[in-house]
C-alpha cells in the first residue's frame, strides 16, 4: 500500500506571519515585555534551524509553542546565573591585607580611593605592571592611566597621617 503523501510545508516566512503573534504573545506572558523579543527571536531561529524536520504541517503552531516554552525555560536559567547588585561587597573570609606587605593602613587607604584609582594604583604598585599594561587591563588610554595613579597617590599622602 503506498504510503499517503506528506503535505508540503509552507515557507517559513509565511509560517512567521501566521504564528508570530501568539508565541510574541505567548513569550511575554512567560518571559515577560522586557525579554519577551529575546525569547521570541531564540525560538524563530530554533525553529527556522529545525524547520525541515517538521512532521506534521498541521501542527505548527504547537510546535513552536512547544520551541518557545523550551526558550522561555533557557532564558529563565540564565537570568538566574545572572550576578545580582548588591549594596556592599563583604570581605573574603581570612583574607586581609596582601601577603607579604606591611600592616601599616596603607591598603585600607587604598581600598578608600574611587574606583579607578584604586585599580591603578593597585595593579601599578601590586601587580608590578607597566602603564602600557595598565591600560590594556584598564580599557583606557596610558595618559589616563598614568592620571589616574597620579591623582591616587596624591590622595593617599594627603590622607595618611
Amino acid at each position: 500500500m503506498p504510503s499517503p503523501s506528506r503535505p508540503s510545508l509552507p515557507p517559513f516566512e509565511r509560517v512567521v506571519e501566521l504564528h508570530g503573534p501568539l508565541v510574541l504573545r505567548f513569550c511575554a506572558a512567560r518571559v515577560g515585555p522586557v525579554r519577551a523579543d529575546d525569547c521570541f527571536q531564540e525560538t524563530m531561529l530554533a525553529a527556522l534551524r529545525a524547520y525541515d524536520q517538521v512532521r506534521d504541517v498541521d501542527a505548527l503552531q504547537s510546535w513552536l509553542l512547544t520551541i518557545a516554552s523550551r526558550k522561555a525555560v533557557d532564558l529563565h536559567r540564565a537570568r538566574a546565573r545572572e550576578p545580582e547588585p548588591v549594596e556592599e561587597i563583604e570581605p573574603l573570609a581570612g583574607v586581609t591585607e596582601p601577603a607579604g606587605l606591611p600592616d601599616d593602613g596603607l591598603w585600607e587607604q587604598v581600598r578608600e580611593l574611587p574606583e579607578k584609582q584604586r585599580q591603578a594604583v593597585t595593579l601599578r604598585y601590586l601587580a608590578e605592571l607597566t602603564y602600557t599594561e595598565i591600560a590594556a587591563v584598564m580599557e583606557i588610554a596610558e595618559p589616563a592611566v598614568r592620571r589616574n595613579v597620579f591623582e591616587g597617590l596624591r590622595r593617599l599622602r594627603r590622607d595618611m597621617p
